[in-house]
């Protein structure tokens, strides 16, 4: 049998470059922040730069009936209390930023419990800036002499962007300086002293190989996810005097131009990737203007106090860094204006709010209901990184719950392959966060088993590298370098005054002779120093020349080296490639073979089924007809065994029968021996006899059960009664007297005869009375 078809699930869309199955896991680091106080216990412990070891506390182990337990868990690299910033971001966010100038997406998220340092670790403290400020700064050191002007990118409305000329980039430009407040430019912007000292990196960081033909612009947006709802934290709401106002308590006020923000839609663009509609994208030129906007947002974002954090996040935020690519023209003058060679990449930067219980916080109210959907959307993200695993590693198919939660939402393309994924567990190693830390490191493990498709690198536009610096150095208006001859003019001595005042004036002319003079004479001591100049060059030419022949010789020797080798090559890829077609084509007949090998072989499982069916119903026929023959022959059985017991009944009866016919024969013929002797006896006529009326006895019917005894009992009493009286009769008599001695008969022999054959009759006669008129005619004397 043909195995049943089953309905084939909708095949993803395939994406430009995600052909490749080379896959890396999520990198999962480990940062434990230091205790509070000395003096407090401390439940997890650095084994070393991979791993980290949690002990029970004191309490626990109590509360557990001496249940004491140690756990190591392993992650890909572990940063202890005593790690800086710098450390932590050469590691983790250095890679993503470098991916990220190269055209490749990153997703950088900090996990753990409230008060365990995340956002220390994202934003940082004044004097020491954290992960985002260190990425905004080497993004910026990177493309700093490369970026295009502003509004040469312009965002749109479909997670896109549009490229505008010199011209109109321009006329935008004086637009918005126009406008009743214009912004000032970032270079003359004076650092807001609140974070200044957050932005102050001391340490220089560059990214490598940055692509010089191309113009950058680097685009910032900042939203949270707030009671699974997202906010844009940079839009401006403008003041409306209708919609009625409300302040941070939930309730309305009259006096503020605060208007309460609009949650945003999710929506999917043209190459299926999430993107926020309607959120408010800020360009950027440099580090403090983009954190500067960071700081405008952060300042928007909801911090409650609880019981375990003084600021405690309330919402997980996330600061997207877009990288806007584009080549210059073949001249290496403007910005090629095609759309289609624009690269846009992205850096999402989220600090996830941290997981708590509410009997530890004390919350009630709005936080309660906040700590629900935080704590929900964290179940969310780890039943996806768990459902991802079971499919990854077991082979499912099981469809991934992004929907459930607008955070696992929002990011599911960076599980499809969109780019890399960090991860940075904070940790707080106090031993009142024992079972919370217990919960995160199991949701790590599960996160490091999870691997994501490596994203691969940007196509290459095809024009000629070196554009940029080429037009240069030819005194295009890229640079404003001054020409050669400027600089040879500007190296002449200067003319003196010309103007002549007087007739007689006799110094004008000659100083200007002078002048003149010295200006040749100089003239012809380069043109002399030139002409050497240019044969000393062209000597260097010809030697280069020289020198450049030789190597090509020598290339063309090797490239001819090269290309035999090639050619050896070719024709042994050419006989793997016939061989390999010979082997496909065995292989294609191997698998027809085997597919009608298997086909016989469900035909013969289809057929052996349908024998051992057909014997199994034989054998249950088979039962059947036993059990019904066993019952025939029980019946049957049965029912010979009660005709037999009849049979034996009846015969039993007709035996009592004829022995209680002899008996009573027998006792007719006791009374008759026993009758005394008439003198003359007669002989009996038949008439005589049959006149005479024989009076019956009266003794009663044999009772069935006592004509034979058991038998060990012998004979039985009938006969011994019967023996009895033949002893007692003449004839017994005789018998006895002729054996003993010999007597004289008491008669002669026809007397006895004569008297036998009355007692005879007349116990038949009794007999037949007895017995009924059926044996009245058996008992008639013949």
């Amino acid at each position: 049998m043909k195995p049943a078809r089953t309905k084939t699930p909708r095949k993803p869309l395939v994406k430009k470059g995600s052909q490749t199955s080379l896959k890396d896991p999520v990198g999962v680091y480990c940062r434990v922040r230091p205790l509070s106080f000395p003096d407090q216990e401390c439940c997890i412990e650095v084994i070393n730069n991979t791993t980290v070891q949690l002990h029970t506390p004191e309490g626990y182990r109590l509360n557990r009936n001496g249940d004491y337990k140690e756990t190591q868990y392993s992650f890909k690299q572990v940063f202890g209390t005593h790690t800086t910033q710098k450390e932590l971001f050469d590691v983790v966010a250095n890679p993503l930023v470098d991916d990220l100038i190269h055209g490749k997406n990153g997703l950088l998220f900090t996990y753990g419990v409230t008060g365990s340092g995340k956002t220390y670790t994202m934003t940082g403290s004044p004097g020491e800036g954290g992960l985002l400020p260190r990425c905004l700064d080497m993004i910026f050191n990177s493309i700093g002499s490369f970026q295009a002007k502003r509004y040469v990118f312009k965002s749109n409305d479909r997670n896109s962007m549009d490229i505008q000329c010199e011209v109109d980039a321009l006329l935008e430009r004086q637009k918005r300086e126009a406008m009743p407040n214009p912004k000032t430019p970032s270079s003359k912007r004076q650092v807001d002293p609140e974070f200044a000292d957050m932005i102050n990196v001391q340490d220089f960081c560059k990214a490598e190989e940055v692509d010089e033909d191309s113009v950058y612009g680097v685009f910032v947006s900042y939203i949270e996810i707030y009671n699974n709802y997202i906010y844009d934290l940079l839009e401006e709401v403008p003041f409306d005097p209708i919609r009625p106002k409300w302040n941070s308590c939930s309730t309305p006020m009259r006096s503020t131009d605060f208007v309460p923000p609009q949650s945003k839609l999710l929506r999917e663009d043209k190459n299926h990737n999430m993107y926020v509609a309607g959120c408010t994208e800020v360009e950027v030129k440099s580090t403090e203007e983009a954190f500067e906007v960071f700081w405008r947002g952060q300042k928007k974002r909801r911090i409650a106090n609880t019981h375990l954090n003084r600021e405690s996040s309330r919402s997980h935020s996330v600061f997207n860094i877009k990288l806007v690519q584009a080549p210059l023209d073949a001249d290496g003058d403007n910005v090629l204006q095609e759309k289609e060679q624009i690269t846009i990449s992205q850096l999402s930067l989220v600090d996830l709010a941290g997981s708590e219980r509410t009997n530890r916080t004390k919350a009630e109210g709005n936080r309660l209901r906040e700590a629900g959907n935080i704590n929900q959307s964290l179940m969310t993200l780890r039943t996806c990184m768990e459902v991802l695993r079971e499919n990854q590693m077991c082979g499912t198919n099981k469809m991934v719950p992004y929907r459930d939660s607008k955070l696992t939402h929002l990011f599911k393309n960076y599980f499809d392959g969109e780019g890399k994924v960090r991860m940075i567990v904070c940790v707080n190693p106090k031993a009142e966060d024992y079972e919370e830390s217990l919960q995160v490191m199991r949701f790590a493990e599960v996160t490091q088993e999870v691997e994501v498709a490596r994203p691969v690198d940007k196509a290459i536009c095809g024009l000629t590298p070196g554009r940029r610096y080429r037009n240069q150095v030819r005194g295009g208006p890229v640079g404003d370098e001054p020409l050669v001859t400027e600089v040879v003019l500007q190296s002449f001595p200067p003319l003196p005054s010309c103007e002549i005042l007087d007739v007689n004036d006799e110094q004008t002319l000659p100083r200007l002779i002078e002048a003149l003079e010295k200006r040749h004479h100089l003239r012809q001591m380069m043109i002399d120093e030139f002409n050497k100049q240019s044969i000393t060059f062209k000597a260097l030419l010809q030697e280069f020349d020289n020198t450049v022949l030789n190597k090509e010789n020598y290339i063309q020797g090797k490239l001819n080296e090269k290309e035999k080798v090639i050619s050896g090559q070719k024709l042994e890829i050419e006989r793997l490639e016939k061989k390999n077609k010979t082997l496909e084509y065995k292989i294609e007949i191997l698998e027809k073979t085997t597919t009608i090998y298997e086909e016989d072989k469900r035909n013969l499982q289809q057929e052996l089924e349908t024998q051992n069916q057909k014997l199994q119903r034989q054998f249950s026929d088979k039962r059947r007809l036993e059990a019904r023959l066993q019952g025939m022959v029980t019946e049957t059985t049965m029912k010979w065994e009660k005709e037999c017991e009849r049979r034996v009944a009846a015969k039993q009866l007709e035996m009592q029968n004829k022995l209680w016919v002899k008996d009573e024969k027998l006792k007719q013929l006791k009374a008759i021996v026993t009758e005394p002797k008439p003198e003359k006896p007669e002989r009996p006529s038949r008439e005589r006899d049959r006149e005479k009326v024989t009076p019956r006895s009266v003794s009663p019917s044999p009772v069935p059960g006592d004509v034979y005894k058991t038998r060990g009992g012998g004979q039985s009493v009938q006969f011994t009664e019967i023996e009895t009286l033949k002893q007692e009769s003449p004839t017994g008599r005789k018998r006895r007297s002729s054996t003993a001695a010999p007597a004289q008969p008491d008669g002669t022999e026809s007397e006895w005869t004569d008297i036998e054959t009355r007692c005879a009759v007349a116990v038949e006669m009794r007999a037949g009375s007895q017995l009924g008129p059926g044996y009245q005619h058996h008992a008639q004397p013949k």
